[in-house]
Protein backbone atom coordinates (compact mmCIF):
# COMPACT_ATOMS: atom_id res chain seq x y z
CA UNK A 1 0.00 0.00 0.00
CA UNK A 2 1.52 3.49 -1.08
CA UNK A 3 1.80 5.62 1.99
CA UNK A 4 0.45 8.79 2.15
CA UNK A 5 2.09 11.90 1.38
CA UNK A 6 3.38 14.51 3.88
CA UNK A 7 0.81 17.53 4.15
CA UNK A 8 1.41 20.62 2.86
CA UNK A 9 -0.09 24.24 3.49
CA UNK A 10 -2.99 23.12 1.81
CA UNK A 11 -4.61 19.93 3.50
CA UNK A 12 -7.64 19.97 1.50
CA UNK A 13 -5.36 19.43 -1.97
CA UNK A 14 -4.63 16.26 -3.40
CA UNK A 15 -1.18 14.84 -2.99
CA UNK A 16 0.39 13.12 -5.60
CA UNK A 17 2.97 10.04 -5.82
CA UNK A 18 4.69 9.20 -9.41
CA UNK A 19 7.87 7.84 -7.86
CA UNK A 20 6.39 4.71 -7.71
CA UNK A 21 2.79 3.90 -9.18
CA UNK A 22 0.74 6.28 -9.79
CA UNK A 23 -1.41 7.45 -6.64
CA UNK A 24 -3.14 10.17 -5.37
CA UNK A 25 -4.24 10.87 -1.84
CA UNK A 26 -6.62 13.65 0.16
CA UNK A 27 -6.03 14.08 3.87
CA UNK A 28 -4.11 10.78 3.95
CA UNK A 29 -7.13 8.89 1.99
CA UNK A 30 -6.35 7.60 -1.49
CA UNK A 31 -8.30 8.72 -4.29
CA UNK A 32 -9.37 6.45 -6.98
CA UNK A 33 -8.06 7.92 -10.22
CA UNK A 34 -10.58 6.34 -12.86
CA UNK A 35 -9.72 4.54 -16.12
CA UNK A 36 -6.59 3.84 -17.31
CA UNK A 37 -6.71 6.31 -20.27
CA UNK A 38 -7.67 8.88 -17.42
CA UNK A 39 -4.59 7.87 -15.25
CA UNK A 40 -2.36 8.25 -18.30
CA UNK A 41 -3.49 11.62 -18.97
CA UNK A 42 -3.12 12.31 -15.30
CA UNK A 43 0.63 10.75 -14.80
CA UNK A 44 1.68 12.69 -18.31
CA UNK A 45 0.80 16.25 -16.61
CA UNK A 46 2.44 14.99 -13.57
CA UNK A 47 5.29 14.20 -15.25
CA UNK A 48 5.32 17.78 -16.46
CA UNK A 49 4.23 19.63 -13.43
CA UNK A 50 3.56 23.49 -13.89
CA UNK A 51 3.81 23.40 -17.74
CA UNK A 52 0.91 23.24 -20.38
CA UNK A 53 0.80 19.67 -21.87
CA UNK A 54 -0.45 20.20 -25.45
CA UNK A 55 -3.17 18.17 -26.82
CA UNK A 56 -1.03 16.10 -29.43
CA UNK A 57 1.78 15.04 -26.53
CA UNK A 58 -1.42 13.73 -24.40
CA UNK A 59 -3.38 11.76 -27.37
CA UNK A 60 0.64 10.11 -28.56
CA UNK A 61 0.45 8.96 -24.22
CA UNK A 62 -3.18 7.73 -24.33
CA UNK A 63 -3.27 6.19 -27.98
CA UNK A 64 0.12 5.76 -29.25
CA UNK A 65 -0.35 3.72 -32.13
CA UNK A 66 -4.21 4.47 -33.89
CA UNK A 67 -6.03 7.44 -31.59
CA UNK A 68 -9.58 7.59 -32.85
CA UNK A 69 -11.34 10.34 -34.63
CA UNK A 70 -12.65 11.20 -31.23
CA UNK A 71 -9.56 11.57 -29.21
CA UNK A 72 -9.55 15.51 -28.82
CA UNK A 73 -13.20 14.94 -27.21
CA UNK A 74 -12.12 12.24 -24.94
CA UNK A 75 -9.47 14.47 -23.89
CA UNK A 76 -11.49 16.68 -22.71
CA UNK A 77 -14.07 14.57 -20.58
CA UNK A 78 -11.05 13.04 -18.82
CA UNK A 79 -9.46 16.03 -17.94
CA UNK A 80 -13.14 17.04 -16.93
CA UNK A 81 -13.34 14.03 -14.66
CA UNK A 82 -10.02 14.87 -13.38
CA UNK A 83 -11.42 18.05 -12.43
CA UNK A 84 -13.90 17.14 -10.52
CA UNK A 85 -11.76 13.99 -8.59
CA UNK A 86 -8.77 16.55 -7.12
CA UNK A 87 -11.35 18.88 -6.38
CA UNK A 88 -13.70 17.74 -3.63
CA UNK A 89 -15.11 14.71 -5.77
CA UNK A 90 -18.17 16.62 -6.61
CA UNK A 91 -17.63 19.94 -7.65
CA UNK A 92 -14.71 20.84 -9.86
CA UNK A 93 -11.40 22.41 -8.59
CA UNK A 94 -10.72 25.82 -11.04
CA UNK A 95 -7.04 26.72 -10.43
CA UNK A 96 -5.37 22.89 -9.96
CA UNK A 97 -5.91 21.90 -13.63
CA UNK A 98 -6.07 24.56 -16.25
CA UNK A 99 -6.12 25.04 -20.01
CA UNK A 100 -3.26 27.48 -20.63
CA UNK A 101 -1.27 28.25 -24.04
CA UNK A 102 -2.90 25.37 -26.43
CA UNK A 103 -2.35 22.79 -23.25
CA UNK A 104 -3.54 21.33 -20.41
CA UNK A 105 -1.02 22.33 -16.76
CA UNK A 106 -0.76 20.56 -13.59
CA UNK A 107 -0.69 23.07 -11.07
CA UNK A 108 0.98 21.91 -7.92
CA UNK A 109 3.33 23.10 -5.10
CA UNK A 110 6.40 21.24 -4.47
CA UNK A 111 5.15 19.30 -1.27
CA UNK A 112 2.06 18.08 -3.12
CA UNK A 113 4.33 15.50 -5.59
CA UNK A 114 7.04 13.42 -4.37
CA UNK A 115 9.29 14.28 -7.23
CA UNK A 116 8.90 17.75 -6.77
CA UNK A 117 9.63 16.92 -3.07
CA UNK A 118 12.80 15.46 -3.92
CA UNK A 119 13.71 17.67 -6.17
CA UNK A 120 14.18 20.49 -3.65
CA UNK A 121 15.28 18.32 -0.96
CA UNK A 122 18.20 17.32 -3.39
CA UNK A 123 18.66 21.13 -4.13
CA UNK A 124 18.80 22.28 -0.63
CA UNK A 125 22.00 19.74 -0.18
CA UNK A 126 24.10 21.30 -2.98
CA UNK A 127 27.21 22.76 -1.99
CA UNK A 128 26.35 21.27 2.03
CA UNK A 129 28.90 19.48 3.98
CA UNK A 130 28.26 16.02 4.22
CA UNK A 131 27.29 15.82 7.68
CA UNK A 132 24.10 18.57 6.57
CA UNK A 133 23.16 17.10 3.29
CA UNK A 134 22.91 13.68 4.56
CA UNK A 135 19.63 15.00 6.63
CA UNK A 136 17.72 16.39 3.36
CA UNK A 137 19.05 13.31 0.81
CA UNK A 138 17.63 10.79 3.31
CA UNK A 139 14.39 12.08 3.30
CA UNK A 140 14.58 12.50 -0.42
CA UNK A 141 15.59 8.61 -0.89
CA UNK A 142 12.98 8.03 1.22
CA UNK A 143 10.38 9.24 -1.39
CA UNK A 144 11.26 6.87 -3.70
CA UNK A 145 8.75 4.01 -3.76
CA UNK A 146 9.55 1.73 -6.71
CA UNK A 147 9.78 1.87 -10.47
CA UNK A 148 8.29 5.32 -11.10
CA UNK A 149 4.80 5.12 -12.91
CA UNK A 150 5.12 1.22 -13.92
CA UNK A 151 1.72 0.66 -13.92
CA UNK A 152 1.55 3.09 -16.58
CA UNK A 153 4.75 2.24 -18.77
CA UNK A 154 2.93 0.50 -21.37
CA UNK A 155 2.47 3.92 -22.88
CA UNK A 156 5.63 4.80 -24.54
CA UNK A 157 5.50 8.41 -23.53
CA UNK A 158 4.93 6.97 -19.88
CA UNK A 159 7.77 5.09 -20.19
CA UNK A 160 10.20 7.74 -21.27
CA UNK A 161 9.01 9.84 -18.52
CA UNK A 162 9.18 7.07 -15.84
CA UNK A 163 12.83 6.44 -16.67
CA UNK A 164 13.86 9.86 -16.43
CA UNK A 165 12.34 10.29 -13.27
CA UNK A 166 14.31 6.67 -12.17
CA UNK A 167 17.50 8.30 -13.45
CA UNK A 168 16.77 11.58 -10.73
CA UNK A 169 16.15 8.92 -8.23
CA UNK A 170 18.99 6.76 -8.74
CA UNK A 171 21.20 10.33 -9.10
CA UNK A 172 20.01 11.36 -5.86
CA UNK A 173 20.29 7.90 -4.53
CA UNK A 174 24.06 8.32 -4.97
CA UNK A 175 24.13 11.56 -4.10
CA UNK A 176 23.01 10.75 -0.41
CA UNK A 177 25.01 7.29 -0.25
CA UNK A 178 28.23 9.67 -1.03
CA UNK A 179 27.79 11.74 1.51
CA UNK A 180 27.31 9.02 4.02
CA UNK A 181 30.69 7.21 2.74
CA UNK A 182 31.54 10.57 3.60
CA UNK A 183 31.09 10.24 7.24
CA UNK A 184 32.51 6.47 6.88
CA UNK A 185 28.91 5.02 7.37
CA UNK A 186 29.58 2.22 4.67
CA UNK A 187 27.64 -0.78 6.67
CA UNK A 188 24.96 1.51 6.51
CA UNK A 189 24.55 1.49 2.90
CA UNK A 190 26.16 -1.26 1.62
CA UNK A 191 23.00 -3.89 1.09
CA UNK A 192 20.88 -0.69 -0.49
CA UNK A 193 23.73 -0.17 -2.97
CA UNK A 194 24.35 -3.71 -3.65
CA UNK A 195 20.30 -4.12 -4.57
CA UNK A 196 20.52 -1.08 -6.74
CA UNK A 197 23.70 -2.03 -8.22
CA UNK A 198 22.23 -5.61 -9.28
CA UNK A 199 19.33 -3.79 -11.08
CA UNK A 200 21.96 -1.32 -13.28
CA UNK A 201 24.81 -3.05 -13.70
CA UNK A 202 26.51 -0.13 -16.24
CA UNK A 203 25.62 2.66 -13.77
CA UNK A 204 29.43 3.60 -12.84
CA UNK A 205 28.73 5.92 -10.16
CA UNK A 206 26.61 3.43 -8.22
CA UNK A 207 29.43 0.43 -8.23
CA UNK A 208 31.83 2.68 -7.34
CA UNK A 209 29.70 4.02 -3.80
CA UNK A 210 29.35 0.07 -3.12
CA UNK A 211 32.93 -0.58 -3.49
CA UNK A 212 33.54 2.19 -0.91
CA UNK A 213 30.57 0.51 1.22
CA UNK A 214 31.82 -2.81 1.20
CA UNK A 215 35.71 -1.49 1.81
CA UNK A 216 34.61 0.82 4.80
CA UNK A 217 32.59 -2.74 6.35
CA UNK A 218 36.00 -4.26 6.48
CA UNK A 219 34.84 -6.57 2.97
CA UNK A 220 37.73 -5.80 0.61
CA UNK A 221 37.55 -8.80 -1.52
CA UNK A 222 34.01 -8.46 -2.22
CA UNK A 223 35.01 -4.98 -3.31
CA UNK A 224 37.68 -6.01 -5.52
CA UNK A 225 35.16 -8.63 -6.73
CA UNK A 226 32.77 -5.91 -7.69
CA UNK A 227 35.25 -3.85 -9.60
CA UNK A 228 36.12 -6.72 -11.64
CA UNK A 229 32.42 -8.13 -12.26
CA UNK A 230 31.94 -4.63 -13.66
CA UNK A 231 34.47 -4.52 -15.80
CA UNK A 232 33.68 -7.44 -17.60
CA UNK A 233 29.95 -6.44 -17.81
CA UNK A 234 30.95 -3.35 -19.50
CA UNK A 235 33.61 -4.93 -21.67
CA UNK A 236 30.84 -7.18 -23.13
CA UNK A 237 27.67 -4.67 -23.16
CA UNK A 238 29.46 -1.60 -24.85
CA UNK A 239 33.59 -2.79 -25.31
CA UNK A 240 34.36 -0.18 -22.64
CA UNK A 241 36.37 0.50 -20.04
CA UNK A 242 35.60 1.85 -16.39
CA UNK A 243 36.25 5.52 -16.03
CA UNK A 244 38.78 7.06 -13.85
CA UNK A 245 36.65 7.35 -10.71
CA UNK A 246 35.99 4.00 -10.79
CA UNK A 247 39.67 2.58 -11.69
CA UNK A 248 40.95 5.40 -8.85
CA UNK A 249 38.60 3.57 -6.36
CA UNK A 250 39.98 -0.13 -7.19
CA UNK A 251 43.54 0.98 -6.45
CA UNK A 252 42.74 2.53 -3.32
CA UNK A 253 40.77 -0.72 -2.11
CA UNK A 254 43.85 -2.73 -3.54
CA UNK A 255 46.43 -0.96 -1.91
CA UNK A 256 44.74 -1.30 1.50
CA UNK A 257 44.01 -4.81 0.52
CA UNK A 258 48.14 -5.18 0.39
CA UNK A 259 48.82 -2.94 3.28
CA UNK A 260 47.03 -4.74 5.58
CA UNK A 261 46.28 -8.50 4.66
CA UNK A 262 45.86 -9.92 8.32
CA UNK A 263 43.26 -6.98 8.81
CA UNK A 264 39.76 -8.82 8.97
CA UNK A 265 36.56 -7.36 10.96
CA UNK A 266 36.00 -8.84 14.65
CA UNK A 267 34.44 -12.49 14.31
CA UNK A 268 30.99 -12.10 15.89
CA UNK A 269 30.84 -14.45 19.51
CA UNK A 270 27.40 -15.57 19.32
CA UNK A 271 25.06 -14.99 16.41
CA UNK A 272 23.19 -17.33 13.44
CA UNK A 273 24.13 -18.11 10.38
CA UNK A 274 23.74 -14.98 7.87
CA UNK A 275 19.68 -15.25 7.02
CA UNK A 276 19.95 -17.03 3.82
CA UNK A 277 17.88 -14.79 0.53
CA UNK A 278 18.32 -11.80 3.05
CA UNK A 279 17.06 -9.19 0.49
CA UNK A 280 15.06 -5.71 0.30
CA UNK A 281 14.64 -3.27 4.19
CA UNK A 282 16.98 -1.04 2.63
CA UNK A 283 15.31 1.58 4.71
CA UNK A 284 14.78 -0.40 8.34
CA UNK A 285 18.21 -1.39 7.86
CA UNK A 286 20.10 1.86 7.43
CA UNK A 287 17.81 3.14 10.07
CA UNK A 288 18.89 0.77 12.57
CA UNK A 289 22.52 0.88 11.85
CA UNK A 290 22.01 4.59 12.12
CA UNK A 291 20.77 4.06 15.97
CA UNK A 292 23.72 1.76 16.75
CA UNK A 293 26.76 3.24 15.17
CA UNK A 294 26.70 6.51 16.13
CA UNK A 295 28.91 8.92 16.15
CA UNK A 296 29.72 9.58 19.32
CA UNK A 297 29.77 6.10 20.18
CA UNK A 298 27.76 5.71 23.06
CA UNK A 299 25.58 2.51 23.38
CA UNK A 300 21.86 2.42 23.30
CA UNK A 301 18.57 0.35 22.99
CA UNK A 302 16.84 0.22 19.61
CA UNK A 303 13.54 -1.81 19.42
CA UNK A 304 12.48 -3.60 16.63
CA UNK A 305 8.83 -4.09 16.05
CA UNK A 306 6.10 -5.74 13.54
CA UNK A 307 3.63 -8.10 12.69
CA UNK A 308 4.62 -12.14 12.88
CA UNK A 309 6.25 -12.89 10.12
CA UNK A 310 7.71 -9.62 9.22
CA UNK A 311 11.40 -10.31 9.26
CA UNK A 312 12.59 -8.57 12.45
CA UNK A 313 15.40 -10.95 13.43
CA UNK A 314 16.86 -11.56 9.90
CA UNK A 315 17.16 -8.22 10.20
CA UNK A 316 18.67 -7.76 13.61
CA UNK A 317 21.07 -10.15 12.82
CA UNK A 318 22.18 -8.55 9.45
CA UNK A 319 22.70 -5.82 11.20
CA UNK A 320 24.82 -7.06 13.84
CA UNK A 321 26.93 -9.09 11.15
CA UNK A 322 27.60 -5.64 8.85
CA UNK A 323 28.39 -4.19 12.16
CA UNK A 324 30.19 -6.62 13.95
CA UNK A 325 34.09 -4.84 13.75
CA UNK A 326 32.27 -2.06 15.52
CA UNK A 327 31.30 -3.89 18.48
CA UNK A 328 35.41 -5.65 19.29
CA UNK A 329 33.46 -7.61 22.49
CA UNK A 330 31.25 -9.25 20.60
CA UNK A 331 27.56 -9.84 18.88
CA UNK A 332 25.26 -11.63 20.40
CA UNK A 333 21.76 -13.21 20.10
CA UNK A 334 19.72 -14.70 22.82
CA UNK A 335 15.77 -16.23 22.42
CA UNK A 336 13.76 -15.17 24.74
CA UNK A 337 11.14 -18.05 23.64
CA UNK A 338 11.59 -21.70 23.53
CA UNK A 339 11.10 -23.57 20.36
CA UNK A 340 7.35 -24.18 21.16
CA UNK A 341 7.01 -20.15 21.43
CA UNK A 342 6.86 -19.90 25.20
CA UNK A 343 8.76 -17.08 27.61
CA UNK A 344 12.21 -18.05 28.95
CA UNK A 345 12.18 -17.94 32.40
CA UNK A 346 14.37 -15.07 33.35
CA UNK A 347 16.89 -17.30 35.00
CA UNK A 348 17.78 -19.52 31.97
CA UNK A 349 18.49 -16.26 30.20
CA UNK A 350 20.82 -14.68 32.68
CA UNK A 351 22.21 -18.74 32.45
CA UNK A 352 22.60 -18.08 28.55
CA UNK A 353 23.83 -14.77 29.26
CA UNK A 354 26.64 -15.72 31.99
CA UNK A 355 27.70 -19.00 29.79
CA UNK A 356 28.40 -16.06 26.78
CA UNK A 357 30.08 -13.59 29.00
CA UNK A 358 31.49 -15.11 32.06
CA UNK A 359 29.80 -13.17 34.59
CA UNK A 360 28.00 -14.21 37.70
CA UNK A 361 23.62 -14.84 36.60
CA UNK A 362 22.28 -11.87 37.66
CA UNK A 363 20.57 -8.99 36.05
CA UNK A 364 23.49 -6.10 38.26
CA UNK A 365 26.05 -8.59 37.14
CA UNK A 366 25.26 -8.80 33.19
CA UNK A 367 24.26 -4.56 33.15
CA UNK A 368 27.89 -3.72 34.65
CA UNK A 369 29.31 -6.22 31.97
CA UNK A 370 27.58 -4.32 29.27
CA UNK A 371 28.89 -0.47 30.59
CA UNK A 372 32.64 -2.06 31.02
CA UNK A 373 32.52 -3.63 27.03
CA UNK A 374 31.71 -2.82 23.48
CA UNK A 375 29.44 -5.70 22.29
CA UNK A 376 26.07 -5.93 20.28
CA UNK A 377 23.28 -7.85 21.61
CA UNK A 378 20.23 -9.14 20.02
CA UNK A 379 17.18 -9.83 22.44
CA UNK A 380 14.98 -11.74 20.21
CA UNK A 381 11.35 -12.41 20.15
CA UNK A 382 10.25 -10.46 23.33
CA UNK A 383 7.24 -11.57 25.00
CA UNK A 384 6.90 -8.34 26.87
CA UNK A 385 8.36 -5.31 28.55
CA UNK A 386 9.04 -7.45 31.95
CA UNK A 387 11.47 -10.00 29.82
CA UNK A 388 14.15 -7.68 28.81
CA UNK A 389 13.58 -4.60 31.01
CA UNK A 390 16.44 -5.55 33.48
CA UNK A 391 18.70 -6.49 30.55
CA UNK A 392 19.24 -2.99 29.34
CA UNK A 393 22.43 -1.00 30.03
CA UNK A 394 21.69 2.38 31.73
CA UNK A 395 24.88 4.37 29.83
CA UNK A 396 28.26 2.78 28.58
CA UNK A 397 29.06 2.03 24.94
CA UNK A 398 26.61 -1.15 24.46
CA UNK A 399 24.04 -1.67 21.86
CA UNK A 400 21.01 -3.67 22.78
CA UNK A 401 18.62 -4.56 19.89
CA UNK A 402 15.23 -5.73 20.85
CA UNK A 403 12.58 -7.74 18.60
CA UNK A 404 8.96 -7.99 19.38
CA UNK A 405 5.67 -7.86 17.89
CA UNK A 406 3.99 -5.97 20.26
CA UNK A 407 4.97 -1.99 20.39
CA UNK A 408 6.63 -2.52 24.19
CA UNK A 409 5.40 1.12 25.45
CA UNK A 410 6.64 0.62 28.57
CA UNK A 411 10.06 0.49 27.69
CA UNK A 412 11.56 4.20 27.69
CA UNK A 413 13.56 5.77 26.20
CA UNK A 414 14.58 3.30 23.49
CA UNK A 415 15.02 4.11 19.65
CA UNK A 416 12.05 2.32 17.41
CA UNK A 417 12.17 0.86 14.41
CA UNK A 418 8.80 0.01 12.79
CA UNK A 419 9.27 -3.27 10.59
CA UNK A 420 6.44 -3.20 8.25
CA UNK A 421 5.40 -5.45 5.30
CA UNK A 422 8.04 -5.30 2.28
CA UNK A 423 7.21 -3.60 -0.56
CA UNK A 424 6.09 -5.29 -3.52
CA UNK A 425 9.60 -4.93 -5.41
CA UNK A 426 11.24 -6.14 -2.51
CA UNK A 427 8.65 -9.34 -2.19
CA UNK A 428 9.04 -9.98 -6.02
CA UNK A 429 13.32 -10.26 -5.30
CA UNK A 430 12.66 -12.50 -2.66
CA UNK A 431 9.86 -14.96 -4.13
CA UNK A 432 12.44 -15.11 -6.97
CA UNK A 433 15.49 -16.05 -4.79
CA UNK A 434 13.56 -19.60 -4.27
CA UNK A 435 11.93 -19.78 -7.44
CA UNK A 436 14.22 -18.19 -10.64
CA UNK A 437 14.04 -14.95 -11.63
CA UNK A 438 13.14 -16.69 -15.31
CA UNK A 439 9.80 -18.12 -13.38
CA UNK A 440 8.67 -14.36 -12.10
CA UNK A 441 9.20 -12.49 -15.27
CA UNK A 442 7.52 -14.89 -16.97
CA UNK A 443 4.29 -14.19 -15.41
CA UNK A 444 4.95 -10.98 -12.86
CA UNK A 445 1.63 -10.41 -12.90
CA UNK A 446 0.71 -13.87 -11.41
CA UNK A 447 4.10 -13.26 -9.08
CA UNK A 448 2.85 -9.75 -7.84
CA UNK A 449 -0.74 -11.97 -7.00
CA UNK A 450 1.25 -14.36 -4.70
CA UNK A 451 3.24 -12.41 -2.70
CA UNK A 452 0.20 -9.65 -2.01
CA UNK A 453 -1.37 -12.84 -1.27
CA UNK A 454 1.77 -13.81 1.58
CA UNK A 455 0.40 -10.38 3.17
CA UNK A 456 4.02 -9.31 1.79
CA UNK A 457 5.52 -10.63 4.75
CA UNK A 458 9.26 -11.85 4.25
CA UNK A 459 7.95 -15.06 6.37
CA UNK A 460 4.70 -15.64 3.75
CA UNK A 461 6.77 -15.11 0.88
CA UNK A 462 9.28 -17.82 1.35
CA UNK A 463 7.29 -20.32 2.51
CA UNK A 464 5.56 -19.39 -0.78
CA UNK A 465 8.53 -19.99 -2.06
CA UNK A 466 10.14 -23.00 -0.76
CA UNK A 467 6.67 -24.62 -1.96
CA UNK A 468 7.09 -23.49 -5.19
CA UNK A 469 11.07 -24.36 -5.48
CA UNK A 470 9.51 -27.83 -5.17
CA UNK A 471 6.02 -27.92 -7.32
CA UNK A 472 7.60 -26.77 -10.07
CA UNK A 473 4.99 -27.81 -12.25
CA UNK A 474 2.22 -25.63 -10.36
CA UNK A 475 1.86 -22.39 -12.42
CA UNK A 476 2.46 -19.12 -10.41
CA UNK A 477 -1.38 -18.11 -11.46
CA UNK A 478 -2.84 -21.24 -9.88
CA UNK A 479 -1.08 -21.00 -6.84
CA UNK A 480 -1.82 -17.10 -6.53
CA UNK A 481 -5.78 -18.62 -6.87
CA UNK A 482 -5.20 -20.74 -4.00
CA UNK A 483 -3.42 -18.10 -1.72
CA UNK A 484 -6.68 -15.89 -2.64
CA UNK A 485 -9.16 -18.23 -1.13
CA UNK A 486 -8.84 -17.39 2.75
CA UNK A 487 -10.41 -20.69 3.55
CA UNK A 488 -7.48 -22.43 2.48
CA UNK A 489 -4.63 -19.89 2.29
CA UNK A 490 -2.57 -20.52 4.97
CA UNK A 491 -2.80 -24.59 4.35
CA UNK A 492 -0.90 -23.05 1.29
CA UNK A 493 1.48 -21.52 3.10
CA UNK A 494 3.38 -24.86 4.32
CA UNK A 495 6.94 -26.22 3.57
CA UNK A 496 8.00 -29.54 4.89
CA UNK A 497 7.71 -29.28 8.11
CA UNK A 498 7.89 -25.40 7.91
CA UNK A 499 4.39 -24.43 8.45
CA UNK A 500 3.09 -20.41 8.89
CA UNK A 501 -0.21 -21.47 10.82
CA UNK A 502 2.39 -22.60 13.62
CA UNK A 503 4.39 -19.26 13.85
CA UNK A 504 0.68 -17.30 14.12
CA UNK A 505 -0.18 -19.69 16.57
CA UNK A 506 2.48 -18.26 19.02
CA UNK A 507 1.57 -14.53 18.61
CA UNK A 508 -2.38 -15.83 18.88
CA UNK A 509 -1.58 -17.49 22.37
CA UNK A 510 -0.09 -13.99 23.49
CA UNK A 511 -3.03 -11.82 22.86
CA UNK A 512 -4.86 -11.48 26.13
CA UNK A 513 -8.18 -12.71 25.81
CA UNK A 514 -10.38 -9.79 25.00
CA UNK A 515 -8.09 -8.99 21.81
CA UNK A 516 -8.34 -11.87 21.01
CA UNK A 517 -12.16 -12.29 20.61
CA UNK A 518 -11.93 -8.69 19.14
CA UNK A 519 -9.74 -9.83 16.52
CA UNK A 520 -11.54 -12.23 15.45
CA UNK A 521 -14.64 -10.38 15.36
CA UNK A 522 -12.94 -7.66 12.99
CA UNK A 523 -11.68 -11.04 10.53
CA UNK A 524 -15.20 -12.62 10.48
CA UNK A 525 -16.66 -9.25 9.63
CA UNK A 526 -14.38 -9.07 6.77
CA UNK A 527 -12.36 -6.33 8.06
CA UNK A 528 -8.61 -7.02 6.84
CA UNK A 529 -7.91 -3.22 5.64
CA UNK A 530 -7.67 -0.61 5.08
CA UNK A 531 -10.67 0.45 7.76
CA UNK A 532 -11.90 2.93 9.63
CA UNK A 533 -12.80 3.40 13.42
CA UNK A 534 -16.01 3.43 12.46
CA UNK A 535 -16.08 0.31 10.44
CA UNK A 536 -14.38 -1.13 13.47
CA UNK A 537 -17.11 0.04 15.79
CA UNK A 538 -19.45 -1.73 13.35
CA UNK A 539 -18.31 -5.29 13.05
CA UNK A 540 -17.14 -5.64 16.96
CA UNK A 541 -20.89 -4.11 18.23
CA UNK A 542 -19.61 -1.79 20.59
CA UNK A 543 -19.96 2.12 20.58
CA UNK A 544 -17.46 3.83 18.51
CA UNK A 545 -15.64 5.35 21.59
CA UNK A 546 -14.75 1.84 22.90
CA UNK A 547 -13.41 1.13 19.73
CA UNK A 548 -11.36 3.41 20.25
CA UNK A 549 -9.43 1.88 22.82
CA UNK A 550 -9.93 -1.61 21.19
CA UNK A 551 -7.90 -1.20 18.45
CA UNK A 552 -5.37 0.97 19.97
CA UNK A 553 -5.01 -2.17 22.48
CA UNK A 554 -4.25 -4.64 18.91
CA UNK A 555 -1.80 -1.84 17.73
CA UNK A 556 -0.03 -2.20 20.82
CA UNK A 557 -0.31 -5.90 20.70
CA UNK A 558 1.18 -5.51 16.86
CA UNK A 559 -2.11 -7.28 15.97
CA UNK A 560 -3.41 -4.16 13.68
CA UNK A 561 -1.45 -0.96 12.28
CA UNK A 562 -2.40 2.38 11.54
CA UNK A 563 -1.89 4.55 8.43
CA UNK A 564 1.38 7.00 8.54
CA UNK A 565 1.06 10.32 9.11
CA UNK A 566 -0.40 12.43 12.08
CA UNK A 567 -4.37 12.19 11.85
CA UNK A 568 -6.89 11.71 14.47
CA UNK A 569 -7.80 8.28 15.55
CA UNK A 570 -11.28 8.75 13.66
CA UNK A 571 -9.58 9.80 10.36
CA UNK A 572 -6.89 6.72 10.22
CA UNK A 573 -7.07 4.22 8.65
CA UNK A 574 -6.65 0.63 10.22
CA UNK A 575 -5.60 -2.54 8.91
CA UNK A 576 -4.94 -6.45 9.98
CA UNK A 577 -1.51 -8.10 8.44
CA UNK A 578 -2.75 -10.62 6.07
CA UNK A 579 -1.12 -13.44 7.67
CA UNK A 580 -2.91 -12.51 11.00
CA UNK A 581 -6.14 -11.85 9.41
CA UNK A 582 -6.44 -15.03 8.07
CA UNK A 583 -5.41 -16.95 11.15
CA UNK A 584 -8.31 -14.74 13.36
CA UNK A 585 -10.75 -15.59 10.81
CA UNK A 586 -9.93 -19.50 10.84
CA UNK A 587 -10.23 -19.27 14.79
CA UNK A 588 -13.42 -17.33 14.49
CA UNK A 589 -15.28 -19.80 12.04
CA UNK A 590 -14.14 -22.55 14.24
CA UNK A 591 -12.01 -24.73 11.57
CA UNK A 592 -8.75 -25.18 13.26
CA UNK A 593 -9.25 -28.57 14.47
CA UNK A 594 -6.20 -29.00 16.92
CA UNK A 595 -4.94 -25.22 16.67
CA UNK A 596 -6.40 -22.93 19.33
CA UNK A 597 -9.66 -21.02 19.19
CA UNK A 598 -10.97 -17.70 20.15
CA UNK A 599 -10.23 -17.39 24.11
CA UNK A 600 -12.66 -16.19 26.23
Amino acid sequence: MTPAPRTSAHPSRPHFTVLGPLAAHREGVPLSLGPLKQRLVLGLLLSRPNTPVGTDALTDAVWPDDPPRTARKNLQVYVSSLRTLLGDGRTASPDLLVHDCGGYALRVEDDEVDALRMRRLARSAAGLEPASAAGPLREAVGLWQGTPLHDLRRSPALAAEGERLERRCLSVHEEWAECELALGRGPAVVEELRELAERHPLRERLHAAWMTALHQSGRRSEALAVYDEYRQELARELGLEPGGAMADRYREVLSAARTHPTARPATPAELPPDPTAFTGRGGQLRELIDALDRSGGEGGTVLLTGPAGSGKTALAVRAARLLADRYPDGCLLVRLRDSAGAARPAATVLDRLAGLTGVPATPQAWRRWLVRHRALVVLDDAPGEDAVRGLLPADGRSGVVVTARGLLGGLAPVGRVDVPPMDPAEALDLLARFVGAARVAADRAAALRVVHGCGLLPLGVRVAGMRLAVLRHLPLAEYADRLADPAGALDELSAGDVLVRDRLAVAWRDLPPAQAGALARLASGGLEGPFTLAEAASALDIPVREAVRTVESLIGSGAVTASGGEVTAHAAHYEVPRLTWLFARENAEGRTGRRVGVPG
